[in-house]
């Protein structure tokens, strides 16, 4: 056979995935100015951009637990910002439907975060010989943290700053209980 009667294979390879011949099919329902700004976000994505801009208010909205977003509230803001009813009740179905949960995992997937700590030991330590004499039989304490990536941070701390951390945290603690009764940051219906 000659080269010229032969056809190419395709780029996708010898079998099309289902993916794409579903979204060949779906294509003929859309506009060419919704497909560009699809194609332009899908391109922003593969060249490493943030294309969360085009996606913002999705991402906004499920950032909001389900317990402090109302549908309905939703919808009328969504209102406010002049978007057209036929996409109002689609970014509903979204926001409030049975994709929320997967949705919300790869949102905090994707988000930023450091490390949480997953254990801490300490204990009191007296340094009976030092090279500094004004160290020595002074107690300290040391603590050594076991973070979620599975690395371990050991640091020592004087007593006196020990001391200050311990009262900075009731400080805040007390802080944030006195808050919560005068309903500050409660969250209302």
């Amino acid at each position: 056979m000659s080269t010229s009667h032969m056809k190419e294979q395709s780029f996708l390879g010898g079998r099309i995935p289902p993916e794409i011949e579903s979204m060949s099919k779906n294509l003929k329902d859309l506009d060419q100015d919704t497909f560009r700004k699809l194609l332009k976000a899908v391109v922003s994505a593969l060249e490493g951009k943030d294309s969360r801009d085009a996606l913002k208010i999705l991402s906004e909205a499920v950032r909001i637990p389900t317990t402090a977003l109302k549908q309905e509230t939703f919808k009328d803001d969504l209102r406010d910002l002049k978007i057209p009813e036929e996409f109002i009740s689609d970014f509903s179905s979204v926001v409030f439907g049975n994709r929320r949960l997967s949705l919300e995992a790869a949102s905090s997937q994707s988000d930023p975060h450091l490390p949480s700590l997953q254990q801490l030991q300490w204990r009191v330590d007296v340094a009976i010989s030092t090279g500094s004499l004004s160290r020595a039989l002074q107690p300290s304490v040391l603590m050594q943290m076991k973070l979620s990536d599975g690395s371990y941070k050991q640091f020592e701390v004087p007593v006196s700053k020990f001391q200050e951390l311990r009262y900075n945290v009731a400080l805040i603690l007390k802080e944030m209980n006195d808050l919560e009764k005068r309903n500050v940051l409660k969250i209302q219906d």
